[in-house]
């Protein structure tokens, strides 16, 4: 289904039936500050794993990185953050950054790194906020199969490639076609491994 939701106020009985849809294990492909993703509620181990049969990857290989709605959610799936680091994910949150930090006891460990770490974002876009406010979960933040086209960023182009195997397309109007930029954070110096839509100077 191609759900209509506002950018700026998001209409609250729509926010909730996207909520209701990932509790019960649905998979959605929504807006974020950089491209449309495909995204489940985290604690849904059979939603992540029909995801990375989308996108054809091994789930025991696969990267994958999810969002959080605030600083304070975020600290909730990381080992304790350093004042250096905490410094910097306050300065570039919300925003187009996804941080590779140590991963907590709360990450699934579907979600976990070989290297016990985790990808978390805070996307700086009100339907998100809305949806993980409403949800009270982290949703998986995994980028649509394929090349990354311009016609990804058409909400409705992106409903007429997808629509069939997933259970929500959220129009949040258009998209972009640069990801995020990718932080280890997990190193004494913080190494950018994904130069993206966010600027970064080490």
């Amino acid at each position: 289904m191609l759900l209509s939701i506002h950018p700026v106020n998001p209409q609250p009985r729509l926010v909730k039936q996207v909520a209701d849809c990932l509790r019960n294990g649905g998979i959605i492909i929504y807006p974020t500050d950089t491209i449309y993703g495909l995204g489940c509620d985290i604690n849904h181990p059979a939603a992540i794993e029909r995801i990375c049969r989308i996108k054809n990857i091994d789930v025991k290989k696969a990267q994958l990185s999810f969002i959080c709605r605030d600083l304070s959610h975020l600290s909730d799936y990381t080992k304790s953050i350093d004042t250096p680091v905490y410094r910097v994910l306050k300065a570039c949150l919300p925003g187009p950054y996804t941080f590779i930090l140590p991963a907590s006891k709360q990450v699934p460990r579907m979600l976990k790194s070989k290297k016990e770490t985790v990808g978390l974002r805070i996307p700086n876009n009100v339907i998100c906020q809305a949806i993980l406010e409403e949800l009270d979960n982290p949703i998986l933040s995994a980028s649509l199969p394929g090349e990354m086209v311009e016609e990804y960023t058409n909400p409705e182009v992106i409903y007429e490639t997808f629509g069939k195997i997933v259970d929500f397309v959220i129009d949040g109007g258009p998209g972009g076609i640069i990801p995020s930029t990718v932080i280890d954070c997990t190193t004494d110096d913080m190494t950018m491994i994904r130069q993206g839509l966010g600027e970064w100077a080490a």
